[in-house]
């Protein structure tokens, strides 16, 4: 035996690293020597192929575990080789040996993983599918620096960590090992042991498809197959990428939407949900769709925002190639697709990316930096060179394997500031003694530039709530780099409006006015989203002033009127395009049964149409970040709870008049100035019948008169509906 007693003890109790080092053919002295270490097995033989013949040199097992080694004498290169074994029912088998090929990792792979600079990292660390030497298998890598030992185990090593013990390559903390004669659908997970001694067993953390929990394994999955429909799409997205555009957003949960009751209450498939959602949107007029987090996540109620493999579609729904067929899907109709990504934070599972190696290697160790205590979950350490390879080539992987148009970006004010939620005492400031994360800055900044260069076109939302300077500006700029923020403040101020009587509306009508000071500080999205409508908030509809529902529909359609007509681009979470009246709920259906009643399909053909007038006029759709297209006609009459505004086109020379009125009467021969003279046509009152409204109106329009208002030469006199948005239109001539 060459091998120490020492070192097979070692090595059959999977202490340490040992058996990656020692099995595999090695030169000796005098020889070469080839050690296995193979489950099951009784007898091992390596064999040589050559010119159709083979020569077998049998191995001694040095243990009844399934230790073996051989010595072959007067041979100094190590050459191909395989394992025949027969097992314990003497069953033969012979397959190519593990340790007898290299792992597949370049220095330039590793150098660039190492500062931060690898955006393509996932198609290296992971589980993929590759051929060597004309042998087929998979290749694993993962970057665990301070373990011990790391192995792959799974269904083909029936979960031992004692075999298949990865091998470190150089000094970079990466482990890898090629196992031949793997195939998709083999489900693994990586066993390591860390530099504390404790045994750990984790998921792939660039898994690229996983089982359900509550085993959570990672599958060997092969990416790159799908043939993509969606050419004309992509080549249109590349040339329009000009962002002051139509952008109207349909936010969405897969899980909730529409659920199959007579098959056991289960949501749509990702294929199921493509033709019927496209065809919906199509009907709508929305031109994207933004889903919630379909990153893998273990714990339903979070709706997707505890993610656990970034780089997997959930497998709830399906397979990753049938989210790739719900996006060619929706391209194919004309429809974007936007996901959420979630770089702020992630849970505590013990399987996942918490604590992987023993150590504190993607959070950091101070929990005042790398806990939100808030949500019970960690933060990534941005400064971590690998962590920020990690974020940046999650971001451009959306981009790369699934054609998104565009991440939404979770939680942006989390990653920002380093007091976020916390109390004095309980954060540490950067390096300067502010309260900045420059660290998560850069990161963001990176990622914004990386999708902009690599994907032209693609767009970047942040979701941040707080008054951050440039966030939708260029990074050269000096910005963040988004091309849009969602605009949180005017959300909250609005929705706090429309939730108050409206008796004691007009002391509350610089809740509607205030937005206009910073509205074009940054690209702004109006939003009514997921988080309006959950945690007893109440839904929309519920949630406007007014008793009965036909009165909550009139204040519904009057908030809708304002925000599709006011500057910003749109978006709004499912349920609230028809008045849904119950919170959202994640694992029940949204109330379709509720279209059967004029007050619920108004408010959807309302908002169907508002959606057609917003792409069709370029004064609102085509000018929502242009300052000079909006201008207040009287934003001060708020004991009327009139607010009036011109959108504009000044390249079209078109000019819309917005009446909006937010009290339950009726306001006769009420004058607005407007500057042009003639004809004004009504282009739509939300107070109309066919929305479930009364009708009154102005009978299709109005002329201007020689009556000097609100700074005008020229007014309108109307009728102004309770409750209403009356958007009227000048017909030039």
């Amino acid at each position: 035996m060459i091998l120490s007693q020492k070192e097979l003890d070692e090595t059959i109790g999977g202490a340490s690293a040992g058996a990656a080092f020692l099995l595999g053919m090695h030169p000796c002295a005098d020889g070469l020597v080839v050690r296995a270490f193979i489950q099951g097995a009784t007898t091992c033989a390596a064999v040589e192929l050559n010119g159709g013949g083979e020569t077998r040199y049998e191995m001694q097992q040095l243990d009844g575990a399934g230790f073996f080694e051989g010595f072959i004498p007067d041979r100094n290169d190590p050459f191909s080789y395989r394992l025949r074994v027969t097992d314990h029912k003497r069953e033969v088998r012979q397959f190519f040996d593990p340790y007898s090929f290299e792992p597949l990792l370049t220095e330039e792979d590793l150098a660039l993983f190492s500062r931060g600079e690898d955006a393509l990292i996932h198609e290296k660390l992971g589980a993929h599918l590759k051929t060597i030497s004309e042998v087929p298998g998979v290749h694993f890598a993962v970057w665990a620096p301070n373990a011990r030992r790391v192995s792959v185990v799974g269904d083909f090593n029936h979960w031992d960590g004692r075999f298949h013990q990865m091998r470190p390559v150089g000094s970079s903390g990466v482990w890898a090992i090629f196992v031949p004669g793997l195939e998709e659908g083999a489900m693994y997970k990586f066993e390591l042991i860390g530099g504390d001694g404790h045994l750990r067993l984790k998921t792939d953390p660039y898994g690229a498809y996983f089982e359900g929990p509550p085993n959570n394994a990672s599958i060997v999955f092969q990416p790159n197959r799908f043939d993509w429909s969606d050419r004309e799409w992509m080549d249109l997205r590349r040339a329009n990428r000009q962002l002051d555009r139509p952008i109207s957003i349909y936010e969405l949960h897969i899980g909730s939407w529409k659920r199959m009751p007579e098959d056991g209450n289960r949501p749509l498939t990702y294929r199921e949900l493509a033709p019927e959602l496209a065809d919906y949107l199509l009907e709508m007029g929305f031109t994207h769709v933004e889903v919630l987090p379909v990153a893998e996540h273990p714990y339903s109620p979070s709706w997707g925002y505890q993610v656990t493999g970034f780089f997997a579609p959930t497998h709830r729904f399906g397979g990753p190639d049938d989210f790739r067929f719900f996006v060619d899907h929706l391209h194919q109709k004309g429809i974007g697709v936007i996901v959420d990504w979630v770089p702020g934070h992630f849970p505590r599972d013990s399987f996942a990316l918490a604590e992987f190696d023993g150590t504190h290697l993607y959070e950091h160790q101070d929990p005042r930096l790398g806990a939100h205590e808030d949500w019970g979950t960690l933060i990534f350490n941005y400064g971590r060179h690998e962590v920020r390879s990690f974020l940046l080539a999650n971001a451009l992987f959306w981009f790369d394997r699934f054609h998104v148009d565009g991440l939404r970006v979770d939680a942006v004010a989390s990653m920002l500031y380093l007091d976020y939620s916390r109390k004095e005492g309980e954060w540490l400031p950067n390096r300067y003694g502010g309260r900045e994360n420059l660290e998560a800055m850069d990161v963001l900044r990176a990622a914004n530039e990386l999708v902009h260069h690599r994907h032209p076109g693609a767009l970047m939302f942040a979701e941040e709530s707080t008054s951050w300077g440039g966030v939708s500006k260029p990074v050269s700029e000096g910005g963040l780099g988004f091309d849009f923020k969602w605009n949180m403040g005017w959300m909250n101020d609005t929705l706090r409006y429309f939730g108050k009587e409206p008796l004691y509306r007009r002391w509350h009508h610089n809740d509607l006015t205030f937005g206009m000071l910073y509205q074009y500080s940054e690209n702004f999205v109006s939003v009514f989203s997921h988080d309006e409508v959950v945690h007893g908030k109440n839904s929309l509809l519920l949630g406007m002033g007014g008793g009965s529902i036909t009165d909550k529909a009139h204040h519904l359609r009057s908030l809708y009127g304002y925000m599709w007509t006011y500057p910003g681009k749109k978006l709004l979470f499912m349920g609230g395009e028809f008045g849904q009246s119950s919170e959202w709920h994640y694992d029940s259906s949204l109330d379709w049964h509720l279209l059967q009643f004029t007050d619920h399909e108004g408010i959807r053909l309302l908002v169907r149409d508002l959606n057609r007038l917003y792409r069709s006029e370029p004064a609102l759709s085509r000018n929502d970040l242009n300052p000079q297209s909006f201008r207040w006609i009287d934003p001060t009459d708020a004991d009327s709870g009139i607010l009036t505004y011109l959108r504009m086109d000044p390249a079209g020379g078109d000019v819309l008049a917005v009446v909006c009125h937010f009290t339950p009467v009726t306001r006769f021969n009420y004058r607005v100035g407007v500057p042009c003279p003639g004809q004004w046509k009504e282009v739509l009152n939300t107070n109309s019948i066919h929305y479930g409204g009364t009708g009154l109106g102005n009978m299709g329009g109005a002329e201007a008169a020689a009556v000097a208002w609100n700074g005008f030469p020229q007014s309108l006199n109307l009728t102004i509906p309770p409750l209403s948005v009356c958007v009227f239109k000048w017909v030039r001539g």
